[in-house]
């Protein structure tokens, strides 16, 4: 008798962004089609970024209220157990009192403890290191302090593959669940990179927008030929599940194929004129499907606004669909690049994209697909490299 096929179902997703802190509002941001950034002033200079808006801040204002610990935590673990909170809640894992040994935590971070980095670097400076210095700024909290605020007892990692982090923890953890190491698992990516060091750090590869008095300071494929990378903060997680074909219930979101890719890296950033990491990932992911039924609706681009990462994906998109490319959009115009998060706010802009079958259009950008109705999007690819020449597509289906 052949064995049923199972299937990774996205049960919960949590997010808190430049958009929203929870499904509505984040939905909300996505059908209005309205920008997060504002501008500060860095080092004397105007500066386009992307915070989360004062509804979002308060919700991370009562997390951090909710628990003495947390007050010792850099943000980017707070918005980390913000989102686990809600991804595991919504599955129906959220327990108290119990252990649940079977739940396992993979949360990733591009730069990691930023914000306490420099605040413990400033304390060691005027020799005051507090003894809390170590523990709090290791990328292993990560996952440590999501698994106390959702009482997971499974396995707890923590790890940084750059800008490709969340999608990463993604096919880590539908590896685990295949191998029958764990049962369930929250995955995904945080990032809270809007300190001084951490945007000084963007502005001297010299991809920093410039637009900072624009509606729209990042415009991924925009005809002005110039960097517009805007830096944004954020965190979205997932709780993933292996169910039966007989079991899975009606819409239910899968995540049907994880494709990965690499290439030697030529440069600091490691990208190719040709999008080679890209190719390697997207084809990787397309190689699982169906031989017969191979279909991309859409694709979420990682496009961060950078002349050579954008054009380096469009290429690798022609190439790797030839005649029939699908159509294309990004979410970064929106609100910017958030690193090692920006692969899950991508995921979770195209769950929004399938439960609502309409996305986001931007007036300013050459390529970039305008939405047209009646269209069925049941089939998205999401995309997302990082530096040091590594890839990842993942492809989500709508049952």
């Amino acid at each position: 008798m052949k064995a049923e096929r199972l299937h990774i179902v996205i049960k919960g997703c949590g997010a808190i962004s430049p958009l929203g802190h929870d499904e509505e509002s984040i939905a909300q941001s996505y059908s209005s089609g309205l920008p997060a950034f504002k501008t500060i002033v860095h080092k004397g200079t105007p500066t386009p970024i992307a915070a989360l808006p004062e509804a979002a801040e308060n919700q991370l204002q009562q997390l951090l209220q909710s628990n003495p610990n947390y007050k010792h935590l850099d943000r980017s673990v707070l918005m980390a157990v913000y989102a686990a909170r809600q991804a595991a809640e919504q599955a129906g894992w959220l327990q108290q009192d119990f252990t649940d040994h079977d739940l396992g935590v993979n949360i990733g971070s591009s730069r990691g403890a930023t914000g306490l980095f420099e605040h413990h670097l400033d304390a060691f400076q005027q020799n005051k290191l507090s003894s809390g210095s170590s523990p709090t700024t290791t990328l292993g909290n990560l996952s440590s302090w999501v698994a106390h605020a959702v009482n997971a007892g499974g396995a707890q990692i923590s790890h940084s593959i750059t800008c490709s982090t969340a999608l990463m923890a993604v096919a880590n953890a539908a590896a685990w669940l295949r191998a029958g190491m764990a049962k369930r698992f929250l995955a995904g990516g945080t990032e809270a990179p809007l300190t001084d060091f951490t945007i000084a750090q963007m502005k001297a590869v010299g991809i920093y927008s410039k637009l900072y008095d624009q509606p729209y300071p990042c415009q991924p494929y925009a005809i002005t030929k110039q960097n517009t990378f805007v830096l944004g903060e954020g965190a979205g997680v997932f709780a993933l599940e292996l169910v039966s074909e007989s079991d899975l219930k009606p819409r239910a979101i899968v995540v049907e194929a994880i494709g990965l890719g690499f290439e030697p890296i030529k440069s600091k950033t490691g990208i190719s004129a040709e999008g080679l990491n890209f190719q390697k990932s997207m084809r990787h992911a397309l190689s699982q499907l169906p031989e017969a039924d191979q279909t991309i609706d859409l694709v979420i681009t990682h496009s961060p606004g950078t002349i050579v990462g954008d054009a380096a994906e469009l290429k690798a998109i022609q190439t790797v669909f030839s005649e029939t490319i699908p159509a294309i959009t990004t979410n970064k115009f929106l609100l910017g690049h958030t690193l090692g998060a920006s692969g899950a706010l991508s995921l979770q802009y195209a769950m929004f994209i399938l439960n609502n079958q309409k996305f986001a259009s931007f007036p300013y950008l050459t390529i970039i697909t305008s939405p047209t109705s009646p269209y069925n999007y049941n089939r998205l690819l999401i995309n997302a490299a990082g530096f040091g020449g590594n890839a990842a597509s993942i492809i989500l289906r709508l049952i």
